[in-house]
């Protein structure tokens, strides 16, 4: 495993797990499987509804507590200080740990500076090894930087090899920011997994295209949290810390970059609200 340190001074393993979209009742199975091929950072979020799952296969795996770095996210429902507060709580009660090695503002959206005064307070107690933010622009990210007290420790944000995020990760490096990649698969859009540069600078290394995106991000200082539900996935993910991709290969990837987003614009805090309220008031009609 390869490391990066924190502006705080905790070490982060650069490659962890992601269950974005895996049901509690697959969660234990898969977080148990991403620890035997390896893992330790575990990427979970209040609104992922899985928290209790992964608690339950860290504890299940009879591996150390502080052998793991677990990440969680505050949710736009739980935006606010008292609310937030409120939540951190109960994703500790559901993890059934007393601190996260890292904890997120999930997007910026309503009181978020409310939110990350309650993450400041559950840093200072101990309760959160690490605090930072999720899909933060450069804007946005500066802003909640000028505002802090204590500065945030990493920004995860849409990236892969079509989205390189070069601009924000320059303004992370300038403000000792880690850069953490969500859908570093890009979905398997556009299609990835058969993307012809790719596919020939796999085959110079004897590894896939996933294999080679994964090292990409590696090398460029980018933490990615690639998911699966299959254990061989897993294991392939895992293995790439045996090979380095060369200039030129690098070189040639980073010409895939378009600057778009797959998933459309990110709403901003006001909009994004709006939005959310929407959406659960869609799913309670359905």
């Amino acid at each position: 495993m390869e490391y990066t340190t924190l502006s705080n001074g905790v070490k982060m393993p650069m490659l962890g797990y992601g269950v974005y979209q895996i049901a509690p009742e697959d969660c234990e199975r898969c977080v148990l499987d991403a620890i035997k091929a390896g893992n330790r950072l575990i990427d979970t979020a209040q609104y992922y509804e899985n928290e209790e799952a992964v608690g339950s296969a860290i504890k299940k795996s009879g591996i150390p507590r502080e052998d793991f770095f677990i990440v969680t996210k505050v949710w736009l429902s739980n935006d606010g200080y008292k609310k937030a507060k409120n939540s951190i709580e109960e994703s500790l009660a559901k993890l059934g740990t007393s601190y996260v090695d890292l904890l997120l503002i999930h997007k910026p959206v309503g009181d978020y500076y409310g939110t990350y005064r309650a993450m400041e307070e559950a840093y200072k107690e101990g309760k959160a090894r690490a605090i930072g933010v999720s899909s933060f622009n450069t804007k946005l990210l500066k802003k909640l930087y000028d505002f802090a007290e204590i500065k945030p420790m990493v920004n995860q944000v849409q990236t892969h090899v079509f989205f390189q995020q070069k601009e924000l990760h320059e303004l992370m490096d300038e403000l000792d920011i880690r850069h953490m990649a969500w859908a570093p698969f890009a979905e398997g859009e556009r299609g990835f997994f058969t993307n012809p540069v790719l596919t020939e600078i796999g085959k110079k290394y004897n590894k896939s295209v996933a294999q080679v995106a994964l090292r990409f991000m590696l090398q460029s200082d980018i933490i990615p949290i690639p998911k699966s539900t299959h254990i061989e996935r897993m294991e392939q993910n895992f293995d790439i810390f045996d090979f380095k991709l060369d200039d030129s290969d690098m070189k040639e990837i980073a010409t895939l970059d378009t600057g778009k987003s797959i998933f459309g614009p990110e709403f901003g805090p006001h909009l994004g609200k709006l939005m959310f309220f929407l959406w659960k008031i869609f799913k309670k009609g359905l």
